[in-house]
């Protein structure tokens, strides 16, 4: 079974979402046959590289909110993230442009090492007092050095602003085709969907009612065709 999760390193739901998910994926009986695949979303596409602010201002130019709510919101982040045995700081974060990031990800995921970059992202922005938005390119080569990644095939990734930029665009073409206008958002053998960071419990049912209902498989009325098996290899006779 496949699961894809559309995210972004901007999204702190996406953050505790993941850590939701892998709570209930751990529990899961069939997990060894669980494939889990990390599809691009951008908050913010339209935001200028250059462009980094602080959450709080950000929150509330785009959400029309007070200071004192925007600040609020981050403290139950904070305290969300906790319960799922995250680090969160509430207080002094960023906000910029992740399309690089994405960019890497898709990289990182040809290497085997997709995972362990997301990670590595989500932990710097949402926990770690650096900045993944105002240090530039020198930032993300060092965390993805860290996620076991080559630092100069990821600066030459970086380098040359079309590679990847094609996978990142459609992952988000086909976010908005399967109808996702928020993430996290799971898609379960492309038969469930799943929004939002749901609690485990919720990912625990997706995972078991997707596996349970996945059709069975026809074979094609062809006849019998050579083929090995326990007792050996079919041989071909005069």
């Amino acid at each position: 079974m496949r699961v894809e999760i559309w995210s972004d390193i901007a999204c702190p739901w996406c953050y505790v979402g993941k850590a939701r998910f892998e709570q209930a994926l751990a529990a899961f009986p069939h997990r060894d046959r669980v494939e889990v695949v990390h599809r691009s979303f951008e908050l913010d596409p339209h935001r200028a590289k250059d462009d980094v602010q602080p959450v709080l201002t950000m929150l509330t130019a785009k959400y029309g909110m007070s200071q004192a709510q925007a600040q609020a919101g981050e403290d139950d982040l904070g305290a969300q993230a906790a319960a799922a045995g995250l680090d969160y700081r509430t207080r002094g974060r960023d906000h910029g442009n992740t399309f690089d990031m994405h960019r890497l990800l898709h990289f990182a995921k040809e290497q085997g090492r997709q995972s362990a970059l997301l990670d590595a992202l989500y932990r710097a922005n949402f926990a770690e007092e650096r900045s993944v938005f105002t240090e530039g390119d020198a930032r993300l080569v060092e965390l993805a050095a860290g996620a076991g990644l080559d630092a100069d095939a990821v600066r030459a990734v970086l380098a040359d602003p079309a590679a990847y930029a094609d996978e990142v665009r459609a992952d988000e073409r086909e976010a908005a085709q399967l109808g996702a206008n928020g993430v996290p958002f799971f898609v379960l053998d492309r038969a469930y969907g799943v929004s939002g960071a749901q609690p485990a419990e919720v990912f625990a049912q997706a995972l078991t009612q997707a596996w349970g209902e996945r059709p069975p498989l026809t074979l094609v009325p062809a006849g019998d065709g050579d083929a090995c098996g326990p007792d050996g290899c079919a041989v071909p006779r005069d």
